[in-house]
């Protein structure tokens, strides 16, 4: 049996799949996200996928105004700022992303401690499409 491959491709394929894919360590159990070929607790090298879920926790965030290429790219700037934020997972690990259902001009309405859902989407990349992981506040 080959060992998996952990690789932006590979977390990339379980993303378009709708999949929040991270890694476990099989030796100590610790958890990675994004995914990583080595256990930086143990640094065993005997890793495999785990489902992270889609349910979290926002713990912070920051609106952005000056974005990078590929933000300006999906329509967001100066103009058009948007939020991304810190989210801590049901099942354990934190993650930055993108805060979708949210007023990025009206930031105090944002609440710390707000339940967000994990949704996929795609945005242009060259000449492709690009698989992304963003959080949705519950309402």
């Amino acid at each position: 049996m080959s060992q998996p491959h952990f690789i932006k491709s590979e977390y990339e394929s379980h993303l378009a799949e709708h999949r929040l894919m991270g890694s476990r360590c099989q030796t100590c159990g610790s958890v990675f996200l994004p995914p990583r070929p080595l256990c930086s607790n143990c640094y065993g090298e005997k890793m495999e996928w785990v489902d992270m879920g889609e349910s979290g926790t926002l713990v912070a965030f920051t609106v952005v105004h000056i974005a990078p290429t590929a933000m300006i790219e999906a329509g967001y700037g100066r103009d058009n700022p948007y939020v991304t934020g810190i989210v801590t997972l049901d099942s354990g690990p934190s993650i930055s992303a993108q805060i979708i259902g949210v007023d990025a001009k009206h930031p105090e309405t944002i609440v710390i401690g707000s339940p967000v859902v994990a949704r996929f989407i795609a945005r242009q990349n060259g000449d492709g499409q690009q698989p992304f992981l963003v959080f949705e506040l519950i309402s």
